[in-house]
């Protein structure tokens, strides 16, 4: 129990604290959330995925298991909610609520800086999240849109926002760098280093100032479901594919950690750009971040216990 209080405050209390802070600020102030979100997105958080891909050390025969992790637990997930959807008898709406809040998760902005703070000392936990962030924005883009635009854009239009996103980019040159040895020039590493070090703190304020913007209503049943499908099958699904499929140690940890993460934003992001149950969404983004605070700390204490 000791142990696991100590996660709280050393992990995830620093992080409820900025996503208030960042709630406060916006009460305050009245930011303008889109442009701050363009900012991180496309300036800090490539900066920081850029230096963490070219100064890991990724055992490349590690890949082959986080590829296979990741297109089993993904499938899973799909499938876990379009039972749900089917057995809750749901609007095509709800459905597509439902799917995208249990297979979306926040790996950008609350993923990542969780993942930075339980693995300070091996880069190799969050290079794996790195990898992640991009399974998760592809997901996003595809899957998540397809949900609730099935019938009204094209793929083509789908695959060219995927070409576009800077995470892409960052990732592709973080791998070109560090394959080929390349050296980073000191005046691009030193602005690099100032980019990724504000990301945790800005992202995470993001976070929050969003956040407070949720109207809160009735308890809708699907909210209840998706809470069940992010928070607590996600982590018992992810324990029965590291089981199976023999991962191990810090590999296995952070894909352990990683399957907690409450639902994306980027879920409320698009159903509010495209009216699919905006405020169904946001609510279900709001509860589970709440949540996720003592479900990803029992998940990080358990991590401990199994994988180190």
């Amino acid at each position: 129990m000791t142990f696991f209080i100590e996660i709280f405050l050393q992990i995830i209390f620093p992080i409820l604290l900025l996503l208030a802070l960042g709630a406060f600020l916006q009460r305050k102030f009245s930011f303008q959330l889109k442009q701050l979100s363009t900012l991180v997105t496309n300036c800090f958080m490539p900066a920081a995925i850029f230096l963490h891909i070219y100064r890991s050390s990724f055992d490349a025969s590690l890949l082959g298991q986080l590829l296979s992790y990741l297109f089993i637990f993904t499938v899973a997930l799909m499938i876990i909610g379009q039972i749900m959807a089917k057995c809750l008898s749901l609007n095509k709406g709800e459905a597509a609520t439902l799917k995208n809040s249990i297979s979306l998760m926040n790996s950008n902005n609350y993923g990542l800086p969780v993942s930075q703070l339980v693995f300070t000392v091996n880069p190799l936990g969050v290079s794996v999240q790195i990898i992640i962030i991009i399974v998760q924005n592809i997901l996003t883009f595809t899957y998540g849109m397809y949900n609730l635009l099935s019938t009204s854009r094209s793929i083509g239009s789908l695959l060219l926002s995927l070409v576009k996103l800077p995470v892409i980019h960052a990732l592709l040159l973080g791998y070109l760098f560090l394959l080929f040895n390349i050296p980073l020039p000191t005046f691009i590493e030193i602005p690099l280093d100032q980019l990724a070090a504000g990301f945790i703190g800005l992202a995470l304020l993001l976070l929050g100032a969003q956040l407070s913007q949720i109207q809160l209503k009735m308890f809708h049943r699907v909210i209840t479901w998706s809470l069940i499908g992010r928070l607590l099958l996600g982590p018992a699904l992810s324990f029965l594919i590291i089981t199976l499929l023999g991962i191990e140690g810090i590999l296995a940890q952070s894909l352990f950690i990683a399957s907690a993460f409450p639902t994306s934003r980027n879920t409320a992001t698009i159903a509010l750009e495209y009216n699919v149950e905006p405020q169904l969404t946001a609510q279900i983004v709001l509860y589970s971040t709440l949540l996720s605070s003592l479900t990803v700390s029992l998940v990080i204490y358990l991590s401990y216990l199994l994988y180190v």
